[in-house]
């Protein structure tokens, strides 16, 4: 997910998506752990996505 697409995206919805990505990291953590996933990046990359709408997140409420 890229930034321009995280700005377009209202508060709430934010905060949806960002509990989806966590809970989606969570499941990909423990599945790689039982049996390792064919792309182990993938990880790295739900996580990036997780920091980055925390990010825009947090630039929200600095600016309210």
């Amino acid at each position: 997910m890229k930034n321009e697409e995280i700005r377009e995206l209202d508060t709430k919805e934010l905060e949806e998506r960002l509990e989806a990505e966590v809970a989606k990291y969570t499941q990909m953590k423990l599945n790689h752990a039982i049996t390792p996933l064919e792309d182990p990046s993938k990880i790295k990359k739900v996580r990036r996505d997780i920091a980055r709408m925390k990010t825009e997140l947090h630039q929200r409420e600095l600016n309210k």
